[in-house]
């Protein structure tokens, strides 16, 4: 569309600046010029580093000027010749044709429609709307997949991404801020949570594995229609944040396996300390030293069993016995008795959720 969109504008002005003026997008090739025969012809004149220059260049007797909406240049103008008056009409032909491919963007491009939406930007009467109006599939299953990069090199992950999901009718790759890409995923209906993950997987993996990119994978609920993705996408967001708080070996973090960890972060932070004061003597949690906290971990992974997790950390049962004897003395509470058991997983949790202070959505 924005081929057509750059003809009718140089169609326009070619009467008025009698000369040849055009534009060549990324792959080199002519999409929109003055002279019809040179449409989809290749330009020998520029590279992919004539994208990076910000300021005009001329090369083969024409003059160049970049110009787009995204942090790289997606566009290159010429005007014929290379005097100043040529650099002058490549300066404000590159104004013009900017500004209208960026209202048209707003108007019309999808992804950037998909972005207001999942950031609260449009009113919800005016969705569904828009959605008619470009033609969106509103039936449709979709989740979001909110990409956190940890760790980069020189290698945009935004692109990397893009080109996993080429199909821009079903699927949008947006940017939120420098470290965080959200996928938006078309699905098949009854698709299963662990097929989500694999999808996420895949994707920390090409980026781990390929480009040396380190990231970690918030998954939301699956929606049906436009209107839900932006709870889809805080429910991502609330992954992740949970997943940092109480899942920090894991790079996949889905909002439906959050458990009780999703009810632990979004209680207050005075009630959780009023209940960490109610379920344990003064001080008593912060007494436990790493090595008992890692007995307790592996207690609680090995289902209260006394004989599995003694075997499990190599000690011999009555060792085991004693250390579970002196947090029961320390705490009060009895780690082989289930109640007391879930009280005390839970206060963990608490008090790793206030130590955490995550940021709130």
């Amino acid at each position: 569309m924005s081929n057509r969109l750059f003809q009718g504008v140089v169609h326009q002005m070619k009467d008025t600046i009698d000369r040849t003026i055009g534009v060549v997008d990324e792959s080199m090739a002519v999409i929109a010029c003055s002279d019809l025969g040179r449409i989809g012809e290749s330009s020998d004149a520029v590279n992919t580093d004539s994208f990076l220059i910000k300021d005009a260049f001329v090369s083969g007797g024409y003059t160049y000027k970049s110009f787009g909406s995204r942090p790289r240049s997606e566009y290159l103008l010429f005007v014929e010749g290379n005097d100043d008056q040529a650099a002058k009409y490549a300066a404000l032909l590159a104004i013009s044709l900017s500004s209208i491919k960026q209202y048209y963007d707003e108007k019309y491009d999808r992804g950037n429609f998909i972005k207001n939406v999942i950031l609260d930007n449009i009113l919800p009467g005016d969705i569904y709307l828009k959605a008619r109006e470009l033609r969106f599939n509103n039936d449709a299953n979709r989740v979001a997949l909110l990409i956190r990069i940890s760790s980069r090199n020189d290698i945009s992950a935004y692109d990397v991404i893009q080109n996993l999901f080429p199909d821009k009718n079903k699927d949008f790759v947006i940017n939120i801020n420098e470290n965080d890409i959200v996928l938006i995923k078309e699905i098949r209906s009854g698709i299963e949570s662990r097929d989500l993950e694999k999808l996420a997987r895949s994707i920390v993996d090409t980026l781990g594995s390929e480009f040396y990119t380190q990231a970690t994978v918030g998954i939301g609920t699956v929606v049906e229609g436009i209107k839900d993705l932006a709870s889809s996408f805080k429910e991502a967001q609330v992954a992740l944040e949970v997943g940092k708080v109480f899942d920090t070996e894991k790079t996949i973090i889905s909002y439906d396996n959050l458990g009780i960890a999703r009810l632990v972060y979004q209680l207050p932070t005075t009630l959780c300390e009023m209940f960490l004061r109610e379920v344990f003597k003064k001080g008593s949690i912060d007494s436990l030293d790493q090595e008992t906290l890692f007995t307790i971990q592996r207690f609680f992974e090995n289902n209260l069993n006394v004989s599995e997790t003694s075997r499990k950390l190599f000690v011999h049962r009555n060792t085991l016995v004693y250390r579970l004897e002196k947090i029961k003395r320390l705490t009060g509470l009895d780690l082989r008795e289930f109640d007391d058991a879930i009280i005390f997983k839970v206060a963990l949790m608490v008090k790793k959720y206030l130590m955490s202070n995550p940021v709130k959505y």
